[in-house]
């Protein structure tokens, strides 16, 4: 049977417009031409139209629709390529549901500005910001992706008001330039010989110095600090390092984020440790 183009948008529910558009990209060929030299069209062409009105409406490119068409791909995997797409943007969807209620609920316009542009980051951008950071503050180095995996906040997709705040202020402290190199300092300094479990073993020598009210100046104090057996010019180092209030922060965000129990304070004991050091 043939049709012209308006009986094509008669029966396909498009326009007429549409119709000599798909037609003039090669989608729709016209079968033949009337004597009058209008197009006409088969029973393929109605079938083919058909799909591609259904995939346009699915949101799906003209260029993959050709694939179709031309028996490149199936509208199946056209289907399955899609989902993980569309899953994408219900992620983005939610995100952007909760850094507007957070805007909502900020006083300050520039405050609601400053969360805006920190918050609608797309995940390849929020991804690569804290790529960025990690290879920064760790360096490219097998033996740590441990701690990277540790230090990686996983914003979820439907993420509540706190882990929205929380990822504004982490955002904040990844782009901080001295807070990266801080970082790199601790672990250079565990590559220098300084165990990863340094702070451990502060937590464990000067906890139950705090709890006894030994003071820093005596020599009950003195007598921990050598019992660590460190270099001091080296212990100095770390600890001007690994006392940077920043890093209790982010690790305090990070749990936020990940929904993990916040981290046990270490500020009192490095606190405690620095007037040892200092006297």
């Amino acid at each position: 049977m043939q049709y012209s183009i308006g009986e094509l948008a008669h029966r396909t529910g498009l326009t007429v417009k549409a119709v000599r558009f798909y037609s003039d990209r090669g989608l729709v060929p016209p079968s033949g031409r009337n004597a009058a030299g209008q197009r006409r069209y088969d029973d393929a062409a109605l079938a083919r139209l058909d799909v591609i009105r259904v995939l346009r409406d699915l949101g799906i490119d003209l260029a993959t629709i050709r694939r179709v068409i031309e028996g490149e791909t199936t509208v199946a995997e056209v289907a399955a390529e899609h989902v993980a797409a569309v899953e994408a943007q219900i992620g983005v969807l939610h995100r952007r549901r909760a850094v507007l209620n957070a805007v909502a609920n900020r006083s300050q316009p520039e405050e609601a500005s400053l969360a805006h542009q920190r918050l609608l980051l797309s995940e390849v951008e929020r991804q690569c910001l804290i790529g960025d950071f990690l290879a920064d503050a760790l360096g490219d180095r097998p033996e740590l992706a441990g701690i990277a995996r540790t230090l990686t906040p996983e914003l979820p997709g439907d993420p509540s008001p706190e882990q929205v705040q929380a990822w504004t202020e982490l955002a904040a402290l990844m782009r901080d330039t001295d807070f990266r190199a801080n970082l790199r300092r601790l672990v250079d300094a565990h590559e220098g010989g300084l165990r990863r479990d340094l702070a451990a073993e502060v937590r464990d020598a000067v906890t139950p110095a705090l709890v006894a009210g030994i003071g820093p100046k005596s020599p009950a104090a003195r007598a921990i600090v050598d019992g660590l057996g460190r270099d001091p010019g080296e212990l100095r180092e770390w600890l001007d390092a690994v006392s940077d209030p920043r890093r209790e922060r982010y690790l305090e965000l990070l749990g936020v984020i990940n929904g993990w129990a916040a981290p046990e304070s270490m500020a009192p004991a490095f606190g405690w440790l620095a007037e040892v050091m200092a006297a």
